[in-house]
């Protein structure tokens, strides 16, 4: 029986190694991105790269997109040219990290052209989504999820239906916050001990046996004693998706003031122009809160600050 063919809209940092794996389980797939070139890219692997998004999605069954933020999904997405392509009865999973009102609003747009839709934001980073073990968050109707449910076998290890549409992207944001607070957390933890004299990564190894340990102290406190803040995730996406829960929050009567304090220093960093370096990397806006405190000698590794998609 022939597969699905998926049209995949955005290959970035965490799109390449996802249309990766779709392709090795047999996918057949079009490939479309802002620049081209990445799209073109993926030919030699299988996939079809299109050049408009009206090409990519016209014959798809699935729409897979993970794209940089809600303006850009709104306007590759949602534009009329765009939904007057979609094939009847497709099916489209937003897998980039957005508003929860705008995924509800995305949903009711879709739904009124009888076509299905699931936000379906992911946690795990560019290694996630490389060993296909991303955990996936997804709102939208459980037939849709049910549907999805073989191509997010070929991406995630833990694909969980969260509820109506916009509950993928309020699990996204619930995500996001305890990351960015944890970073910081852990950032200010690590500081401490290396301004007290202690050695950072001896620290860091006794606190991962206690209740402080964490994948966040476990992965991301080794990219701060390394001073390794290549990209999985970027300080600019941290802060673009602090901003959506402080949003979020607001709309809801609700006051985070953690999130308000890490979204504080995370601005600072990108606006010190250290936006593509790892969000790990917050631990240099608080050695320059607090200069001449560092963790360690080691050379920064200098980030690539090319935009994802």
């Amino acid at each position: 029986m022939n597969k699905p063919r998926i049209a995949f809209l955005g290959i970035g940092l965490m799109g390449q190694p996802m249309v990766l794996n779709l392709l090795r389980a047999g996918y057949p797939l079009n490939a479309w991105n802002r620049t081209f070139g990445k799209a073109a890219a993926l030919s030699c692997e299988g996939a079809n790269a299109c050049k408009q998004v009206q090409e990519a999605v016209k014959d798809a069954d699935f729409i897979i997109s993970m794209l940089e933020n809600g303006p850009v999904v709104d306007s590759v997405l949602f534009s009329e040219a765009t939904l007057g392509a979609l094939k009847p009865g497709a099916l489209v999973i937003d897998m980039s990290s957005i508003a929860p009102a705008m995924a509800k609003r995305h949903h009711q747009i879709l739904a009124e052209r009888g076509h299905g839709y699931l936000d379906a934001p992911v946690s795990g980073g560019t290694a996630g989504a490389e060993q296909a073990s991303l955990s996936i968050m997804a709102g939208g109707s459980k037939a849709d999820f049910e549907r999805a449910g073989p191509l997010f076998a070929c991406l995630g290890k833990a694909a969980t239906y969260i509820g109506p549409a916009g509950s993928g992207q309020l699990a996204k944001c619930a995500n996001q916050a305890i990351v960015g607070i944890t970073i910081g957390a852990v950032a200010e933890a690590l500081l401490l001990a290396a301004r007290g004299g202690a050695d950072p990564a001896a620290v860091r190894e006794a606190l991962l046996g206690g209740f402080a340990g964490s994948r966040i102290l476990e992965l991301h406190g080794q990219r701060m004693i390394d001073r390794s803040f290549m990209p999985g995730g970027t300080a600019r996406v941290q802060l673009k998706d602090l901003q959506t829960i402080l949003d979020t929050a607001q709309d809801e009567d609700l006051q985070l003031p953690l999130t308000e304090q890490a979204f504080a220093q995370y601005e600072q960093l990108v606006e010190r122009g250290l936006e593509g370096v790892d969000h790990s990397g917050l631990l240099l806006q608080l050695e320059a809160l607090n200069a001449p405190a560092r963790l360690n000698d080691k050379a920064t590794t200098k980030p690539d600050n090319t935009p994802d998609a």
